[in-house]
């Protein structure tokens, strides 16, 4: 049987990337990613305010796919664009809460805490992603080399967002609870940054830890993966709800480092209870514990049921 097509449509972020390609891996698709940009005057005003127009935004989409999935406020108008041009021969998915009216399109995928409802929203405990089990296992012998502790501790560092600033005495602060709670008790740690994580905060790594901890200087999406699949314990900055959602699909031990909020956070707070309540994070603090919860497999989960509405399309 032949593939679906697939257009994924977001603004090129790791967080972003990981859902939409998730979600189009889970269903089969043969897919293209295309980085929305926004004509200049529009890229200040918000969808709900914007023209549903091609002159809003500078990409040239085609027609040759069967399913839009777009993720984050830029891709919100082109999906819509598709939507209203080629009506029933497509489905178009949004992946989060596009903060327009929800009719505009097939189905909306949005995390619990941020409190959607609809008839046509799937709600998903934390972020959907692109992890596989397969890949983890994979990637296990790319840094398996550089192991030299029956312990290890994968510490994964996302960066400053309009939450969170990352202040170098609090990342400090974070830095000295590593140390304390798991290399002073015989762990090796694998220092992960992603692509929002400053130079700055990987030279303090770098200088922090001593030699024998594992600092990845770059984005490496292997060593990402390769530190999931071989880590006891993980720690994950607060500033990523993908990031931690990524995490618990290894069913291991994820600490949180807290850092103070520069600006209300409630949709993170609801998202720390919900990950609490379900056993899978702990706040960073001065101990080390041990526990288990069933690995967390939302795409797989929210696939299924999409590909049981696809039966009922035709895209001929």
């Amino acid at each position: 049987m032949t593939k679906l097509k697939g257009l994924l449509l977001t603004e090129g972020m790791h967080g972003m990337i990981s859902q939409v390609e998730g979600l189009a891996k889970a269903l089969d698709l043969d897919f293209i990613h295309e980085k929305i940009e926004l004509n200049s005057f529009w890229k200040m005003i918000p969808p709900k305010f914007t023209p549903v127009k091609d002159f809003v935004f500078k990409n040239k989409l085609g027609n040759n796919f069967d399913i839009v999935i777009s993720c984050g406020r830029k891709s919100v108008i082109p999906s819509i664009y598709l939507k209203n041009k080629l009506k029933n021969k497509i489905m178009n998915i949004h992946i989060q809460d596009p903060k327009v009216s929800l009719n505009n399109f097939d189905y909306i995928i949005a995390p619990e805490h941020d409190d959607l409802s609809g008839s046509n929203v799937l709600s998903s405990k934390g972020a959907i992603h692109y992890l596989r089990e397969s890949e983890l296992n994979e990637s296990q012998s790319y840094l398996k080399s550089q192991i030299n502790s029956e312990k290890i501790l994968s510490f994964i560092v996302g960066g400053p967002n309009k939450y969170y600033n990352y202040d170098e005495s609090e990342i400090e602060k974070i830095f000295n609870k590593v140390k304390k709670n798991f290399i002073d008790n015989g762990y090796q740690i694998i220092f992960i940054p992603s692509m929002r994580t400053p130079q700055k905060i990987i030279n303090i790594a770098n200088e922090y830890f001593d030699d024998n901890q594992i600092i990845i200087k770059e984005v490496d999406k292997k060593a990402y993966l390769s530190a999931l699949k071989l880590a006891d314990h993980i720690i994950v900055t607060c500033d990523s709800t993908s990031m931690i959602s990524e995490a618990a699909m290894t069913g291991k031990p994820i600490y949180v480092a807290q850092m103070p909020n520069i600006k209300k956070n409630q949709r993170f707070k609801k998202f720390f209870e919900l990950f609490r309540s379900l056993n899978i994070t702990k706040d960073l603090e001065n101990s080390v514990e041990n526990w288990n919860y069933k690995k967390l497999n939302e795409t797989d989960r929210i696939s299924s049921y999409i590909k049981e509405q696809l039966k009922k399309y035709d895209f001929s």
